[in-house]
Order: C-alpha cells, then structure tokens, then sequence
C-alpha cells in the first residue's frame, strides 16, 4: 500500500489557477504544506530560508486573490519567492535552486511568466511597479500590479523616491509592506522604530469605526470634516499619515499569518479604486513556523543545507579562513592602534564580517541600513573631520553608490577606505551579485586607489595599507569564500602604493596577474614549462596606480604577455593596454613585436554555479590559460589539447 502525500493539497496545484479552484476553507492547510515542502527544499540545496517561511501565508493570499500573472506581482529583492515559485510550476525545478543550469534564488523574468521583473537586489519593487502601472494605464488595461517590499528594503532611498512619485500621479498601484523586523540583520533606524509603533498599535482602528458609525447620518458637509479630523487624529494615534501625506492609501497593520485578516483586505484592495496607490502594511515573522528558524538571530536568512529535524546545517571543514573573516581580524587590530578608525556597513554586518568589529568597537561601528549611497557620503563626512572610515560593501552593492564615489569622495579626494567583498564571481547567488564590474568603474576614477588580494595574506596587509594611506580614496578588493591556505602574518604591513611582485622568472612568457587568479597563472606556468615554454608570473597587487616599471620590463622581456584579471573588460587589462601603447611597446614589427592579450570575465551575465565552474566557464583557469598561450603562439592544436585535458 502506498503511503498517503504529505502534501496533498500541494499536489493539486501545478499553478495559481488550481489554487484559486480552492476554496478558502483549504488555505491554511495549503500555507501548511508549502511551508513543508519550502523547508524540505531548502535543506537538499541550501540558500534563502527564513524570508520565505515568513510570507508563505501572504503568498498563499496574493495568488488566490489576485488573477496572476496577468495581474502582476513584483517580490522586492526576491530571496522571499521560493514559496512562489513552488505555487507557480516550478514545484518540479524546486530542488535545483541555485545549482548550476537550475532555478535561479530570485526572481527571474527568463524563468517564468510569472516573475514580472528580476530582483536581487533590495528596493527596487515600487519602481518598477510604477512603471507597469503607469504602461497599464497608458493600454488601457486594467489589471492590479502588486509590489511586495520588506521595511528592511523601506529604509532605502529609492523606495521613497517611488513612493513620492507614486503618490504624486495617482495611478492605481497596491504596495504590500511585508513587516518582519529585520532585513537580513537587525532592522536599525527610525524607520524601524516608526513602523514598530504601527505594528503595536490598534486604538486607531476603533477610532475609525467609531467615526464612521458617528457620521453616517450626517450631512455629508459634516461628515467629510468630522472624517479629515478623524484621519489626523490617526497620525497622532499610529504614524499612518506619513505614507498618506506620499499619497498613498494606508490599510493596517494586519497579521500577514492570519487569513480572516488578509484575504478580506487584498480582496476589498482588489475591487475598490480609491483614485491612486494603497500601501498595507502586513507584519509576519521571518522563519515562520520552522522552530530552529524562530530561535536563530538570523532567522536563518541564508542557511547551507541541513537537517530538517534537528535544523542542524552542514559546513564543510574550512581549510582556511574566510577572506570576510581575515578582512574584519585585520581591521580589528589596526582598529586597536588607531581609535581614528571606524567601520560602516549598509545592513550587512554578518555578510562584511564587521558583526566581529562591532562586538568589540560598538561606538565605532555603524550600520546605515540598505541605504549605500548614504553610507558612502556618511563616510565621506566622517573622513572630512579626520576619521579613517573603512565602508565595507559588497562589489555589486557598491555600485548602487556611484554617484556618491565620484561626487562626494573621489573628487573631494577624501580618505574613504572601501573594502569590496564578493569580487569576482560568487556562485550561487549568480550574476546579480558578481562582483565583474568594480575594477572598471573604479579605474576610471581620478585619485583613485585599487588593490586586489592574491590571497588571504596580502588582504592582511592590504587592510594595513588602507588604514595607513591618507592621499585619498582606496579600494581592496577580495571574494567570498575560504582563502588558499597561505601562511599568515600576526599584522599587517603596509605595501608600497603602487608596487607589484614577481613570484616566477621566466623568459619567454609572462603573466600579470590581479587577484585571486594568482594561483591559476603559477598552475599555467608550471604546465608551460612542461611545453618547453619559460614562464614569468607577477603579482600586480594595484590596478591602480599601476606599477609601470613591472609592466615594461615583463614586456620588453617577454615575447608574450598575457594579463588574468576576476573582472570585465574595461579594468586591469586595458590600463595595462594604455600605458604599453603610450610606450610604443605595440609599434614594433616581425618577432620584435610584442604579443599582448589580455584575460577577463567574457561579456556576459553569467548564471549560478560553483565558483570553480563558473572560471572555468569564464576561461580564466589554468588550463585557459596555457591555451591562449599556445594559441597566441600559433601551437593551435596544443592550445586545444589544453583546453580538452
């Protein structure tokens, strides 16, 4: 006899028109069963967990009520949409989140029909739902546009901006405010105390009711007066008029776990056109319903994969120290011979490793919330009174600064310390988060200063070197992920600004290396000597200034060279490309000539994998480079020997 599903429920449901086929009675077992089936998912393939338990209710609600995907539903940053794509045919792909050639961690327009817009990154859903809301009204349409964002995601700058601009045209647009109390940390901020005052408020509710039933047999006159003093009052009583002085329509705070509450809600959302947009604010618990969940502080936000019984999660045995974990011990000790330092984080302290530095400098710690263009010009400030601020952000959430770097710090050429985690690419998390792009957009930069760490123990010193340079901004550069296993300094000393090293001398080829590809190119150079071919490796530690003298004479010494770079095109390779050219190093002709390539991440976005597939993917391994080595000699068929191997 076969055993009966666990999810039966959840079995008839291969898309949210089998859902709204059921009738409300079955939605808590249905919320019941997608939480199982989320939790069981998450513990084979690892990844975003707690964020996803706390809106399975809500989501269970959106798609019964709401006819999607014609009506369109944006998940701010994403991380919260498993339990969606479960309801919407991806059940199936569910165990393949975040593996190579599966479903992506976010939400993905390539993906389904039902992902109306891809996101990652936080703040970024009222946009973009603006935008479809205001494309509706221009067709003539009229389906709703759903945008679900965290109060972690509302104490960035854009969600604001979108919220005015919202207000200000009156297009029919539905925010739904998922109140968890925390983004990833923590919530910080006055924002987070202003919508904890909502949540723990209902004396406003009565006071409506009260109107209501007071002035319905009243003139309208009178009534429409008593109505705007009762809606005042409101401020006074919760705080709802800030999202109603945006122009916003403000329904709640409703439990976002209870159906009674939110299925009569966004049903009377659905059908009532209150002539512009309607923000209703939901307070849930992240890492609803799984008890390991619940008692992490994290809320398990991002978990490896685990036991589903006991929440125990596997790690694999750490042959080194993180590169987050060297960069926050390092700073630490410079911190403690240097009170001039502080460390400012833009809602990621776990992520930076700057969790550690504020246990020990909590005065000197600041955590901005996802507000990086704050952070920057925060710390700019503090540089301007002769603090040495160090902003620890990831790569790609740097570049939602950009403006900042230029206006407010590279122009100024004010001492900002930026320490870029996430360099390179990172995995799981995929395209969003890969740091491709930071070495270009920085070079570019006048007063600029970049570093990339080799490995583990040049990060070290690199810290050092930040926390000593005073001319300007600089950049160190490191990915995620354990080191290479090096040994370890007990501190940190400064390098020469603008110094490279030569770690192997050869004769015929050479290889300039920036970052962590270092180990790949003395990999290369072992297999080319097995090719007959001399190989020099260097270590160029700066994209920025860059060491020229390291750069002419590997050229004028070599008949190859061949720059490796963890990033786009546009970087390292073509500052080294511009000052060999402004040598005349490219006018010689015959065997003088010099044959330059340079190595970077190829001119795509690309998906999710394991690092070391992804590099290999990306050609910049060291079996990549022994080929273009062997191609840019003409040895083709070796190259491709190479490549096969």
């Amino acid at each position: 006899m076969q055993n009966p599903s666990k999810t039966p429920l959840l079995d008839q449901i291969a898309s949210p028109e089998d859902l709204r086929r059921l009738p409300e009675a079955d939605l808590r077992q249905v919320a019941a069963e997608l939480r199982s089936e989320t939790i069981d998912a998450v513990s084979v393939t690892g990844g975003h967990l707690g964020a996803g338990l706390g809106v399975v209710e809500l989501t269970v609600a959106i798609h019964h009520v709401f006819d999607t995907p014609r009506d369109r539903l944006i998940w701010d940053v994403g991380h919260q949409a498993y339990p969606h794509k479960i309801l919407t045919g991806r059940r199936d792909r569910i165990r393949t989140l975040r593996q190579g050639g599966g479903l992506s961690g976010f939400t993905k327009r390539t993906e389904s029909e039902y992902d109306p817009f891809g996101a990652a990154h936080s703040s970024t859903s009222i946009s973009a739902g603006l935008g479809m809301a205001v494309a509706r009204d221009l067709d003539g349409r009229h389906n709703n546009v759903i945008a679900v964002i965290g109060d972690g995601a509302m104490s960035a700058g854009m969600a604001f901006e979108a919220m005015n601009n919202a207000g200000a045209m009156h297009s029919r647009l539905i925010v739904i405010l998922n109140d968890n109390d925390m983004s990833i940390a923590p919530p910080v901020g006055a924002m987070s105390v202003y919508l904890a005052r909502l949540s723990a408020t209902r004396t406003y509710l009565k006071l409506r009711d009260i109107g209501k039933q007071l002035t319905r047999q009243l003139p309208e006159r009178v009534d429409r007066a008593i109505t705007r003093a009762v809606e005042h009052a409101r401020g006074y009583v919760t705080g709802g008029t800030l999202f109603e002085e945006l122009g916003f329509y403000y329904v709640g705070p409703i439990d976002g776990h209870n159906f009674d509450q939110l299925m009569p809600v966004l049903k009377n959302v659905r059908d009532t056109d209150v002539g512009g947009p309607v923000l209703i604010h939901v307070v849930t618990q992240k890492g609803k319903g799984y008890a390991p969940a619940e008692a992490s502080d994290d809320k398990y936000h991002g978990v490896n994969t685990f036991d589903v019984v006991t929440g125990a999660q596997s790690k694999a045995k750490a042959n080194a120290p993180s590169y987050t974990k060297v960069f926050a011990d390092s700073l630490i000790k410079e911190a403690r011979k240097d009170d001039r330092i502080v460390a400012i984080t833009a809602a990621m302290p776990t992520g930076t490793g700057l969790d550690f530095f504020g246990q020990e400098f909590p005065t000197r710690t600041f955590d901005v919330g996802i507000a990086e263009q704050h952070a920057v010009t925060f710390a700019a400030g503090l540089a301007t009174e002769g603090y040495k601020p160090f902003c620890a952000i990831y790569s790609t959430f740097l570049q939602r600064a950009y403006d900042q770097l230029v206006h407010d710090v590279s122009i100024q050429r004010l001492p900002v310390r930026f320490a870029i985690d996430r360099a390179g690419l990172v995995g799981a998390d995929g395209a969003t988060h890969a740091g491709s792009f930071d070495v270009a957009y920085l070079g570019c930069l006048p007063e600029m200063t970049i570093m990339a760490a080799a490995d583990e123990a040049e990060l070290v010193h690199m810290v050092a070197t930040a926390a000593a340079y005073n001319d300007g901004p600089i950049a160190f550069r490191y990915p995620r992920g354990e080191g290479v296993g090096v040994d370890m300094p007990e501190f940190g000393v400064p390098l020469k600004i603008g110094k490279g090293r030569v770690m192997r001398e050869g004769t015929r080829v050479a290889l300039l290396s920036l970052g962590t590809r270092l180990g790949e190119a003395l990999k290369a150079a072992e297999m080319l000597a097995a090719h007959g071919l001399s190989t020099s490796v260097a270590d160029a530690r700066f994209a920025k200034p860059l060491d020229r003298d390291l750069v002419r004479r590997l050229a004028a010494n070599h008949e190859v060279l061949i720059t490796i770079e963890e990033g786009s095109v546009g970087g390292f390779g073509s500052f080294v490309m511009q000052a060999l050219a402004e040598d005349g190093a490219f006018d010689g002709t015959g065997t003088t000539a010099l044959k330059f390539r340079s190595m970077v991440l190829p001119d795509v976005y690309l998906d999710h994998d394991k690092p070391d597939r992804l590099y290999a993917q990306a050609g910049l391994d060291a079996r990549a480079i022994v080929a273009k080595v062997l191609g840019v000699l003409g040895r083709s068929e070796d190259a491709a020997t190479s490549l096969m191997a």
